[in-house]
């Protein structure tokens, strides 16, 4: 007869996998009011650009026209015959231009400031997506699935950055005493939220990706 023998690195390793599945929720659940806040926020300021886009078409065609100069528009179009390869390309921008270069990395230098920035980004965002041709409306009902997954990536990076500069500007909120160890705690938070953030934005783009060929494309060759 054969004794179990006790492994205490696959113990640990057993505990901390559900902590890392756990941990992210519990933030949420602690920080009820500031997430339903930047939700309201983020998707409010979408909805407010989709509307005076809708009111000023100019505007819109403006930011489509700013696309097309800039190459936006030639690399969107040079990628859609490999839906994997323009997945990649949209999480390496989603991660790299707006997760790092928009919220985060502003916000590990000046509290808060990752908001504004992101806020304004959301309200052009919502200026570019109304539709001002055919196959804008046509491309609006799969997109708009899009806005809202990757529209919650970064509220909960914004959620982060949130935390980070109240317990880095006021410490005892995060049942620390110096700003050094509020800055680290709320690192530590923002860390802990970037995990489903990147899962979300891995889902976004593979979703965008592949809905611009097999549901943009046929919805548009069948309605219009």
């Amino acid at each position: 007869m054969t004794q179990k023998t006790y492994e205490p690195e696959a113990a640990a390793s057993d505990t901390r996998r559900p902590r890392m599945l756990r941990r992210p929720f519990e933030i949420l659940g602690a920080n009820k009011r500031a997430y339903l806040a930047i939700n309201l926020m983020a998707y409010g300021l979408v909805v407010a650009g989709f509307v005076v886009g809708m009111v000023f078409p100019d505007l819109s065609r403006a930011r489509l026209q700013t696309q097309q100069t800039d190459g936006t528009s030639e690399l969107v179009g040079s990628l859609l015959s490999s839906p994997w390869l323009f997945a990649v390309v949209i999480f390496a921008i989603n991660v790299g231009k707006l997760s790092a270069l928009t919220i985060v990395l502003p916000s590990l230098v000046v509290p808060f400031v990752g908001l504004p920035l992101f806020a304004w980004w959301s309200f052009t965002t919502g200026i570019t997506i109304a539709p001002t041709t055919d196959i804008g409306w046509v491309a609006l009902s799969p997109h708009s699935l899009t806005v809202v997954i990757e529209l919650q990536a970064y509220i909960l990076l914004l959620l982060g950055a949130y935390l980070l500069g109240r317990s880095w500007l006021w410490p005892r909120t995060a049942a620390v005493t110096t700003h050094r160890q509020g800055y680290l705690r709320g690192l530590q938070q923002l860390g802990w939220l970037a995990l489903p953030a990147l899962v979300l934005l891995v889902i976004g783009a593979l979703y965008e990706s592949f809905s611009l060929l097999y549901l943009v494309h046929p919805l548009s060759l069948w309605l219009l």
